[in-house]
């Protein structure tokens, strides 16, 4: 027996088929194309603005506190050098570009023992350091020690000797030396 031959597609069931078929295809790739898309929008920018503020500022430190001149024959040692000395300053300022920075020194009084004076004039200083300058002390004005242009930190000594004199009436003397770092 013969099987009746299949039934070949006529030209528009293989047009709807096909329509089918692409119809299938074009949706996956607009599904495609949308996914794709919606990744690419989660990307967002957004800016901040940073402000650092930066105020004028000075520090100051000593090795010591106090220095003490011990006692000796004019004869042999006209300049006594301070004990334990010499003097380390660490002087430190923040300030605007091109301003001076200055270390100064005045004492608050001559030395001095009950009624008895040593002028304190007589107290003078080396000094060694970028910036750091010899000198002599002084009651009445501040005398330099050191000065510097625009902020930084500096680390210079001072080394002190006390003119010594047969003349000194016997004491102990004192005064008090205060030292001012300006940085405008």
């Amino acid at each position: 027996m013969t099987r009746p031959a299949a039934h070949a597609p006529s030209t528009l069931e293989r047009c709807r088929r096909g329509n089918r078929a692409g119809v299938l295809v074009g949706a996956a790739g607009m599904i495609v194309l949308a996914l794709g898309t919606a990744t690419y929008a989660v990307s967002l920018s957004r800016t901040s603005t940073a402000t650092a503020t930066v105020t004028a500022l000075a520090k100051l430190t000593l090795s010591t506190a106090a220095m003490t001149f011990p006692d000796a024959d004019p004869d042999t040692v006209p300049n006594i050098p301070a004990a334990g000395l010499p003097l380390t300053i660490t002087a430190k300022a923040r300030t605007t570009i091109g301003s001076t920075v200055t270390l100064a020194v005045v004492a608050t009084n001559d030395l001095l023992s009950g009624v008895d004076v040593i002028p304190v004039t007589q107290m003078r200083w080396t000094a060694s350091g970028t910036g750091f300058v010899a000198g002599t002390m002084s009651r009445t004005t501040a005398q330099a020690v050191g000065s510097w242009i625009s902020s930084g930190s500096w680390t210079g000594t001072q080394s002190y000797t006390l003119a010594n004199a047969w003349t000194y009436a016997t004491g102990t003397y004192s005064t008090t030396l205060t030292y001012t770092l300006s940085a405008p």
